[in-house]
């Protein structure tokens, strides 16, 4: 019997732990499982994991030895931040010669504002780097400690080009069981302020995240799983526990990022709008050639050197409850049902919903007294709500996680139609007409800041309130959607799916091949620490030429997830009907022009109507397709090379000339892509031609002389 090979996901929410098991070779969600989080149990969080492990294995005749991946998203540290829930911490300040007084100021980072009202409390010593001795530091240790600090940063000016001085500190703290990090274990680039400030909420978050990590850890171990636990990064991706002890601060929003995780695994998107809708919020994001996009991390308005998933939060979800004034409906949000502590109209009993009379409550302390809620003759009071009026108006198909009781919901609203005098129909769609047009306002934002056509694109939705919001947005906007398979899951299944990512950025001035090289040796070096299987790696090096910032980001599945992809591979004809759909042509219009390891390329021919329809223009365009039918490239105006290794310094080389523009400004490269075996390799961040083959040379080091190579090169 063939041994099973599964993969648990954990997602530790404010209100529910959800795990899931997912087969590791088919990705198909074979159980699922939900229960309270456990925030008040001597173990905290982690017993509620126990528990949800235990039941995910015992009910599905699981055995620890078939689990060969296990990972776990989790809101603490986004929650420590916003309930100023966080350690103080001491920063021992350090720089030398002329630069001291400037390295003072800037290592003197003060309390930083994480939400209204909630500081992250700093305290602050300085040591001249010349003088920087055991007993000094120790000294300052001892000052930082009698205040209060329970965390020590070292920081000083360019220890991202010598860490040496930070580590000292660090390992003189470790030696007196202080707990210590450095800023260039958070940041390698320059600009002390900021490398300081994100180095400060890092530390602030330590010592909690200890505690939940070893309580974690040891909760996965008593349950025989053999293989490490994982958690989900800002970013996407997971990285070790191990990881998590030094650098917490990159599971900060990892909540967020879960869900887009799961959809682009699961439900394998190339260009769209995800939306995770809930009780309370929903999460947008935008997804782009089958990747999310990032953006630089803030707290309190500051920011931080920390990448994570550019995801817009809004106050509008199946919860939402209804603002009345002045005889209308003037609001819907941001306080939900689940905020005031009222149960859903639409998911009560319709024999509940007795004798109701509308009153207007405040949800919280300085809220308004303008929410709408039924009080009924059982003594209880119910919430109008955005699924309420979603119900009503047949957007929740029957079997829907959202759907609920229409005569329970037709009750309550009519009390508030007669109240306002109109009709339930009407003011059901009055409330989804506010709601779904903030939500239409964020993704008009996304559409313009990623350049996506809404043409083009489809609205993906996840969570439990997904048929409440995406049906709606869908027919408003005049966009395709489609809600994913398991959606009140999907974050679990993120877990579940991640991939492993690191990102290495460094301030370097017209990089060598030398510092190519190292960056990207590092990069990987950081991503098979954290976990993935070297062999599935891929790199793209970026350089920022007016920032003087040199990028490598990696990402990587983990060991074990090599599955056969040719298991689920696309035939011919539903890659060919995939690029027809997304175009909006005839399939005669579209070749394949190379086919090679798990990547086809092919050539569509566009023909554009303009001056009245009477003149036609033709256009070719090229798509790169993954064996999952994901597009992962789309360029306008591009060619398409299949070479060899040995080709690289003629024919490639020859490829390149040939798709470079040339002006007074002088030569502008294309932007160029390699595609072999597993591997997609982006060459498009170099500035010159010796960087790109040099790049390129990197990349193919250990390909075979013969195997076949695809290059696409596009001038935009």
């Amino acid at each position: 019997m063939t041994k099973r090979k599964i993969r648990i996901g954990i997602d530790v929410g404010g209100t529910f732990t959800d795990a899931v098991a997912i087969d590791n070779e088919t990705y198909e969600v074979i159980a699922k499982e939900k229960i309270p989080t456990t925030h008040h149990a001597s173990q905290g969080v982690a017993a509620g994991i126990v528990l949800a492990i235990k039941e995910i294995l015992q009910k599905n005749n699981i055995l620890p030895e078939d689990v060969v991946f296990i990972a776990h998203g989790t809101t603490q540290a986004t929650n420590a931040l916003l309930e100023g829930d966080v350690a103080k911490v001491g920063i021992i300040g350090m720089g030398a010669g002329g630069l001291t007084g400037r390295a003072d100021k800037e290592t003197t980072v003060g309390d930083i504002e994480l939400a209204p009202g909630k500081y992250l409390r700093t305290d602050h010593e300085f040591i001249d780097s010349a003088s920087l001795t055991d007993d000094a530091i120790l000294a300052a240790v001892k000052a930082l400690r009698e205040r209060g600090s329970e965390v020590i940063v070292a920081s000083e000016s360019y220890s991202v080009d010598d860490p040496s001085n930070e580590k000292h500190v660090i390992d003189l703290c470790r030696q007196k069981q202080t707990v210590a990090t450095g800023g260039f274990e958070i940041s390698q680039l320059y600009g002390l302020q900021a490398r300081t400030r994100t180095a400060a909420v890092n530390a602030a978050l330590i010592p909690k995240m200890m505690e939940t990590a070893n309580m974690t850890e040891e909760a996965v171990r008593k349950s025989g799983i053999q293989k490490p636990l994982m958690i989900m990064r800002c970013d996407g991706g997971v990285m070790s526990i191990n990881e998590v002890r030094k650098r917490p601060i990159l599971t900060m929003l990892s909540g967020l990022a879960a869900g887009v995780a799961g959809a682009l695994m699961y439900e394998k998107i190339t260009d769209g709008i995800f939306l995770e809708a809930g009780g309370t919020s929903t999460d947008i994001s935008a997804i782009k050639d089958g990747k999310v996009m990032i953006k630089s991390a803030q707290v309190g308005g500051h920011k931080l050197y920390l990448k994570s998933l550019d995801v817009r939060t809004l106050g509008i979800a199946g919860g939402s409850m209804i603002v009345v004034k002045d005889g209308r409906i003037a609001d819907v949000g941001p306080r939900s049902a689940h905020i005031a502590d009222k149960a859903y109209e639409v998911f009560s009993a319709a024999s509940d919903i007795c004798k109701p009379q509308v009153d207007l409550i405040a949800p919280c302390e300085d809220d308004e007294a303008n929410y709408a809620v039924v009080s009924c003759a059982n003594g209880q009071s119910y919430a109008l709500t955005l699924a309420g009026a979603a119900n009503i108006l047949g957007y929740v198909p029957k079997d829907d996680y959202a759907a609920g009781n229409i005569e329970a919901a037709l009750c309550a609203w009519q009390a508030l139609a007669d109240e306002l005098n109109s009709s339930v129909q009407k003011l059901c769609q009055q409330a989804l007409d506010i709601a779904i047009g903030k939500v239409r306002s964020v993704v008009e934002g996304l559409l313009s800041a990623y350049d996506l056509d809404p043409n083009l694109i489809r609205l993906v939705g996840g969570g439990g309130s997904a048929s409440v919001v995406v049906p709606a947005l869908s027919k408003q906007m005049g966009i395709r959607f489609q809600i994913a398979k398991n959606a009140p899951y999907i974050s679990t299944i993120g877990v579940a799916l991640a991939l492993v990512r690191e990102q290495t950025e460094r301030n370097v001035s017209n990089p060598t091949d030398a510092d190519i090289r190292k960056i990207r040796h590092d990069v990987i070096e950081a991503i098979t620490r954290a976990g993935a299987d070297e062999q599935t790696v891929d790199v793209a090096v970026e350089i920022d030429s007016q920032k003087n910032i040199l990028r490598a980001t990696a990402t990587g599945a983990t060991e074990l997830r090599t599955k056969d992809r040719a298991s689920s591979a696309k035939s011919e004809d539903q890659l060919v009907a995939i690029v027809a759909d997304a175009l909006k042509i005839d399939a005669s219009a579209i070749s394949c022009i190379a086919a090679e390891g798990r990547w086809h390329a092919y050539l569509a021919q566009i023909q554009k109507k303009s001056l009245f329809g009477l003149v036609h223009s033709k256009q070719k365009v090229v798509r790169i397709l993954d064996d999952d039918g994901i597009i992962r490239l789309q360029k306008n105006d591009a060619k398409v090379l299949v070479f060899t290794k040995v080709q690289l310094d003629n024919k490639f080389s020859e490829f390149v000339d040939g798709m470079t523009a040339y002006s007074d400004a002088g030569a502008v490269l294309p932007k160029t892509f390699l595609f072999f075996g597993q591997k997609m390799s982006d060459l498009s961040g170099v500035l010159n031609k010796k960087q790109l083959l040099d790049l390129a040379s990197m990349e193919l080091e250990f390909v075979e002389q013969d195997e076949p190579i695809i290059a696409v090169a596009a001038r935009s």
